[in-house]
């Protein structure tokens, strides 16, 4: 991928895709499956600014596996490949394994 840093809060994450068969067994088309709202955090920004101009770093890193709202962030293509664009406060939580 291209060096790519998101400025300030924002951070890039890329989709972890989710399993193309129901609990069931059944296979589900990928028109009928839901967009998947974890992700895995690729790049970030430097940080949030705040009210005296001091940058406040971020709390999730690169490698982290979060969970974010449906609607949130712009969907971008990067080296053929699609990822998000999100602001720190759009996502809902880290995942720890």
């Amino acid at each position: 991928m291209a060096n790519f840093r998101p400025l300030y809060d924002r951070v890039l994450v890329k989709r972890v895709e989710q399993e193309a068969r129901s609990a069931g067994g059944l296979f589900i088309p990928e028109s009928a499956r839901e967009k998947p709202q974890q992700a895995e955090v690729i790049a970030i920004g430097t940080g949030r600014i705040g009210d005296n101009n001091e940058i406040i770093p971020l709390i999730v890193k690169a490698g982290d596996k979060v969970l974010f709202g449906k609607y949130a962030g712009d969907e971008i293509k990067l080296d053929g490949e699609a990822h998000i664009i999100l602001r720190e406060n759009d996502i809902l939580a880290i995942i720890e394994e």
